[in-house]
């Protein structure tokens, strides 16, 4: 269905939308989104950090005492 809409109806569609919402509206709209995806990727961010951390203290030295005690 969408794959026939091409540049002309893209177009078209942008300059509907200009004109029913405005510039102004537009744009807020636009920094809205923005700032939606910096807090996505900083959560994923954080989340990986969270997951490496969780993974190096699990990673711990499991060498038994005996030859721990000869080193």
């Amino acid at each position: 269905m969408l794959n026939n809409i091409g540049l002309p109806g893209l177009l078209l569609i942008a300059v509907v939308v200009l004109v029913l919402f405005g510039r102004g509206k537009i744009s807020s709209l636009m920094g809205e989104v923005g700032k939606g995806i910096t807090a996505f990727k900083k959560g994923v961010d954080d989340g990986k950090k969270e997951i490496e951390a969780s993974a190096n203290e699990t990673a711990r030295d499991v060498t038994p005492e005996e030859e721990k005690d000869k080193a």
